[in-house]
């Protein structure tokens, strides 16, 4: 099993998105960046566990949990000209921007904010804590995981 953090913007779609959808499932599109795409592409798997991280906010952030439901498949936006997402570069033959779906599992009763996350000497290795990591999936260290998830349910 793999361990990520996604990134979403909350008023784009929050943890409390996915918990409302129906099957509280949704496929997590829009990627646009070729390191977090071969992420999506080449190393998430069924049953990984993801951080929902809330960004570019207020309460910045570590929000829920979700689990990884559906792997790798190619993102329907990019071929669409009516979404913001839409790559008029992409071929349906050889897609260029993949996604996977998620499952909710849980919203923690507050954020963990990344200023909490930074203070954590336990926490050296997620991009979340490192210079210029800024992508909007990120792999998260299984100790690593396992320490911020033990924090977040003591919020």
């Amino acid at each position: 099993m793999n361990y990520w953090l996604f990134k979403s913007e909350p008023d784009a779609f929050s943890i409390d998105d996915l918990a409302n959808k129906p099957n509280q499932t949704e496929h997590w599109d829009g990627i646009r960046n070729y390191q977090a795409r071969n992420f999506l592409r080449d190393k998430v798997q069924l049953g990984d566990q993801v951080f929902i991280y809330h960004s570019s906010c207020k309460n910045v952030g570590i929000a829920g949990l979700a689990e990884v439901v559906k792997e790798s498949y190619p993102d329907h936006t990019q071929f669409d000209p009516e979404s913001k997402y839409y790559d008029p570069k992409s071929d349906p033959e050889n897609p260029r921007w993949y996604m996977v779906d998620v499952k909710f599992v849980k919203k923690f009763k507050h954020v963990l904010s990344l200023k909490s996350i930074k203070a954590m000497p336990q926490i050296q290795q997620i991009g979340l804590v490192k210079k210029g990591h800024r992508l909007s999936i990120m792999p998260v260290d299984p100790e690593e995981f396992a320490y911020l998830l033990k924090e977040c349910n003591k919020l």
